[in-house]
């Protein structure tokens, strides 16, 4: 059964994935400019292919954490409907998981567009 305290845990877990993948998207941004940057300075060979595999490694977590905050929008979504069944209060937590909800799934449209 659904509970406020497990709508309230799976939107906190929304906030996180979401702001995690915000965090790598970030940390791919700045290792592609500091690849470029070495390239075009002509960096060691060993240093750049470190760098090289650090960006890969960036890159292969955007993946993961995408699938990671679908199922996190799934279950909140599922937690949801479930409580505005019996409850028809509007309190803070369904308020704030209606606003992740909109958050994500905005998110989602913006970067496959």
């Amino acid at each position: 059964m659904a509970t406020l305290r497990n709508l309230k845990i799976k939107t906190g877990t929304c906030k996180r994935v979401l702001k995690e993948l915000h965090s790598y998207e970030k940390e791919v941004e700045k290792e592609a400019a500091k690849t470029a940057d070495m390239k075009e300075k002509g960096a060691d060979h060993y240093d750049l292919k470190q760098q090289e595999n650090v960006l890969a490694e960036s890159r292969m977590m955007i993946p993961d954490c995408r699938k990671r905050l679908e199922t996190s929008l799934a279950d909140i979504k599922g937690t949801l409907a479930e409580l505005e069944k019996g409850n028809r209060e509007e309190v803070p937590e369904i308020v704030e998981a209606r606003s992740i909800i909109t958050e994500v799934e905005t998110f989602f449209q913006t970067t496959e567009a």
